[in-house]
């Protein structure tokens, strides 16, 4: 079944040292483009990330974003540089007793320095095993929703393509007719004119006309490309390029039936047809 390049996911998980957050966020895309956005603790995990998202995803733009909570307990409190306090207050009683209207320092004009108060290292080995747990479980959910849009955009495609290929089994029904049509406007048209036609060549004549108008070779790539996508469409893993490139080929199969068009029936139908494959064209642009 075919996946949809758009959707979103979102994912929790909570340890004793704290929590962390995942959001998914993708759109279509010709090729698979990830970006990240990670705190900075978890920043050297980018790679192995990216890693788990192409073992999940073909194609799309996806923004993957991380957001982690460190509980107290996993902070492991703050250390004191005690060695640049004393190096600061030794300063600052210089500075009082040389400059008149200097005060003596606070504990907390201490504490404001910058590294005389650390923050101890986290432990960074359970959140990221639980940071990629949780990004498999996002990824999940993701292919999920994509399914789901998907089995939605199949079952449009599938309606334009039985309408597609409606179309080309009535211009075929119509070719006898046009044909015939044809033989009497060139049997009228010699009337017309009072000449008396050798038989031999205005069959010739005739025959010219029938190849230039004739659509036989269309209608059976149309049919066949109809097979072709509805293949695909019920595979297990879709290709949207080569969907996108039958439609292509929808195109400009519709584009010479008109071209080839006698009679405003065909040429109706040949503008009905290219409504229906830009219609497709239109949602095959966000298959995966």
């Amino acid at each position: 079944m075919i996946r949809s390049m758009t959707g979103f996911a979102r994912a929790e998980a909570s340890a004793e040292w704290g929590s962390l957050t995942w959001e998914i966020r993708a759109v279509n895309h010709r090729y698979l483009e990830t970006w990240f956005r990670l705190p900075d603790d978890l920043r050297g995990q980018e790679p192995a990330f990216r890693q788990q998202v192409g073992e999940h995803m073909k194609r799309g733009k996806l923004e993957c974003t991380l957001r982690l909570a460190w509980t107290p307990v996993a902070a492991g409190g703050l250390s004191l540089d005690l060695e640049l306090a004393e190096r600061l207050g030794e300063a600052a009683e210089t500075i009082r007793q040389r400059i008149a209207g200097s005060g003596p320092l606070s504990a907390m004009d201490v504490l404001r320095w910058p590294g005389v108060v650390r923050e101890r290292d986290h432990e960074l080995e359970p959140a990221a095993a639980l940071a990629a747990a949780t990004l498999d479980r996002t990824l999940e959910q993701l292919d999920a929703s994509r399914r789901s849009e998907g089995e939605r955009i199949a079952a449009m495609l599938v309606e334009r393509l039985d309408g597609i290929a409606a179309l080309a089994a009535e211009v075929r029904g119509h070719m006898p007719g046009i044909r015939t049509a044809l033989r009497e406007r060139l049997t009228e048209r010699l009337a017309q004119l009072d000449l008396q036609a050798d038989p031999a060549r205005f069959e010739q004549e005739l025959v010219l006309q029938l190849t230039r108008v004739d659509v036989d070779e269309e209608l059976d790539r149309l049919e066949s490309h109809v097979t072709e996508a509805r293949r695909i469409i019920g595979a297990e893993r879709a290709h949207g390029r080569r969907l996108d490139f039958l439609v292509q080929e929808f195109n400009r199969e519709a584009n010479t039936l008109a071209s080839k068009s006698l009679d405003t029936q065909t040429t109706r139908i040949a503008v009905e047809l290219k409504v229906l494959i830009e219609q497709m064209r239109e949602q095959v642009q966000n298959v995966e």
